[in-house]
């Protein structure tokens, strides 16, 4: 059993120096090696033994899309002009602080021209983040394709590997042909794929990929859907969705046959994982990035977005796939409800009785009649 400071290195998870004390140190590299210990597993059993996961295959299949030809790459994007209309969006929403809010702040004396330029940038963060994690997804399913050990899981599985390569392909193209330039990857999200490549145990990369990674960016792809005015990321998002919703509801109906056969110990160690990656996936929103590329010390501003109340809501709601999953699975009170607290102490326990993905992952379906929208 490990600690709150054994899992993510602190004894308090709100520990803003310790936080921002894990930055990237190598920006610059091109190639990031990390050790796969695992063992690629043939099965010599063709029979169809689970009947869920090969529905899900099937449509899989039908759910293709071609990002060239189903995308309306011609679509011009000014991206200051949408920046504002998406701030527009977020105080209409009531999503968006007064100025007031941040008086005595590095940025009090900040006009329209810097907050547009800070939404810019974290346009371009937020982008590049989601292109780092999709090559993230890709590699943990193709290795998901070697070590699981069930036919109908490797076969779709199969499928997930070219959803993931696609989804490379559309937020690297809109980064390189619509919005202003890249960021590297955030250090807290590094660290989390680190994690789940380098485990040897094939349910452990289903959790942490599927579960955890895929459940964060479907809940974080549907408020960028809900809240950007940019007709093609608008499609771009709608079209991702579609593949992500299956992706967890492949790891649900994978999991929960496992899950139910495991001893408390292991489950323990599976919901040690769950946690050390929701405070991971928490902790690169930060965004530190940004402000350091807009000339703010990340330590003097990140109280005031903490304190934030509007970015609360903003960040639990990410959870919002992730704890009704972990419920479904049995890890919310397994052990003694160990992860039931630890959820509770990072604010998001509220979603438990949200429908699961592998309910409702039917909704994100695809009309092949009408443009997504």
């Amino acid at each position: 059993m490990s600690s709150t400071e054994e899992l993510i290195g602190r004894a308090d998870v709100n520990d803003v120096e310790a936080i921002l004390a894990i930055t990237n140190t190598d920006v610059g590299e091109v190639a990031h090696a990390v050790a796969d210990n695992a063992d690629a597993i043939f099965t010599w059993d063709y029979s169809l033994a689970r009947p869920a996961l090969r529905k899900l295959y099937e449509k899989a299949k039908t759910g293709q899309w071609n990002a060239t030809k189903d995308l309306p790459w011609e679509t011009p994007v000014d991206q200051e002009a949408i920046v504002v209309a998406n701030n527009d969006q977020a105080i209409a929403r009531g999503l968006s602080m007064e100025d007031s809010y941040f008086i005595g702040s590095p940025v009090e004396k900040w006009g329209d021209k810097e907050w547009v330029e800070f939404g810019i940038q974290q346009q371009n963060w937020t982008l590049s983040q989601f292109l780092h994690g999709e090559q993230g997804a890709l590699l943990c399913t193709a290795k998901i394709v070697e070590t699981v050990p069930w036919y109908d899981a490797k076969l779709y599985a199969s499928t997930q590997v070219m959803d993931e390569a696609r989804h490379v392909e559309v937020f690297s193209r809109y980064l390189d042909e619509k919005l202003s330039g890249h960021y590297p990857i955030n250090a807290h999200l590094r660290l989390l794929l680190d994690d789940i490549v380098n485990d040897s145990r094939w349910d452990m990369t289903y959790l942490g990929m599927q579960i955890m990674v895929e459940g964060l960016a479907l809940a974080a792809f549907g408020f960028m859907h809900q809240m950007t005015t940019e007709p093609l990321l608008k499609q771009l998002l709608r079209y991702v969705m579609s593949d992500e919703a299956r992706h967890v509801a492949f790891g649900v109906l994978s999991l929960k046959e496992v899950y139910d056969g495991m001893t408390a110990k292991e489950l323990r160690e599976r919901q040690e994982f769950a946690f050390e990656a929701a405070v991971r996936m928490r902790d690169r929103f930060l965004s530190q990035e940004v402000r350091d590329r807009m000339g703010v010390e990340p330590a003097k501003i990140i109280p005031y977005v903490l304190a934030d109340p509007t970015r609360g809501m903003f960040q639990q709601m990410l959870f919002s796939k992730i704890v009704p999953n972990c419920k479904k699975l049995g890890l919310l009170d397994a052990a003694d409800g160990w992860l039931r607290a630890r959820f509770t102490e990072i604010g998001v326990i509220q979603f438990e009785d949200w429908v699961d993905t592998g309910e409702e992952y039917g909704v994100y379906g695809l009309d092949r009649e009408t443009p997504a929208a």
